[in-house]
């Protein structure tokens, strides 16, 4: 197994966790803490991150993988645009998704975490992985970084849409994401401001976003 391959199995079962909460049902056709999302495609989203990994894993590569997972971010469309109206920020599927329920949601994410582990875990996953919708292919370890990126943000936008404390995540998950993210925001913002941001109350810059 890879490194992350466990580490991203344990942020699933966060997720999954946090998706069988009855507080979720409740409040499906709430809006989210997103614009243009509400509770129920925001949960549809979420839960998207472990079907995709499963499909993905097990799907032959193409081309030669990027250099690293800074890159992916640098490239990625929908990190600088911010028009919400724009393509790159469709949320169709979300919201497609969440027209079919609560259960339905907890039944496809719950099959495919049980599918992804088995890949996993009897050395069937692909070592390199082709992202279809980006156009371009990373080593396994990094295309499961992206996606512990998206289990850890949008487990915090539920929990909050939902008035939930976020739950943790265990410290081999979450230390990838969080290390990825300072060094995409010293890119952004420069090393000053992020040491400022971390440091100083006082003379904290507005907002220091990785994105």
């Amino acid at each position: 197994m890879n490194h992350l391959d466990e580490p991203f199995l344990a942020a699933a079962d966060v997720a999954i966790s946090l998706l069988e909460r009855p507080e979720l049902a409740t409040g499906w056709a709430e809006p989210s803490v997103l614009a243009r999302m509400s509770v129920g495609a925001l949960a549809c989203h979420l839960g998207r991150q472990v079907v995709r990994a499963e499909e993905l894993l097990g799907t032959p590569p193409q081309g030669e993988p990027l250099a690293e997972v800074d890159e992916h971010y640098r490239r990625a469309a929908w990190v600088s645009e911010t028009d919400l109206g724009s393509a790159v920020h469709d949320r169709t599927t979300d919201e497609r998704e969440a027209a079919d329920g609560v259960e339905a949601l907890r039944a496809r994410v719950g099959a495919a975490r049980t599918a992804v582990a088995a890949r996993l875990r009897e050395r069937r996953a692909e070592s390199m992985v082709t992202i279809p919708w980006q156009g371009w292919s990373l080593r396994r370890d990094d295309f499961l970084t992206t996606r512990l990126v998206e289990l850890v943000t949008h487990t915090d936008d539920l929990a909050c849409s939902l008035s939930l404390p976020t739950p943790p995540f265990p410290p081999e998950a979450y230390h990838p994401v969080a290390h990825l993210l300072v060094r995409l925001a010293a890119e952004r913002h420069g090393q000053a401001a992020l040491t400022s941001a971390l440091t100083r109350r006082e003379r904290m810059p507005d907002t220091i976003s990785a994105f």
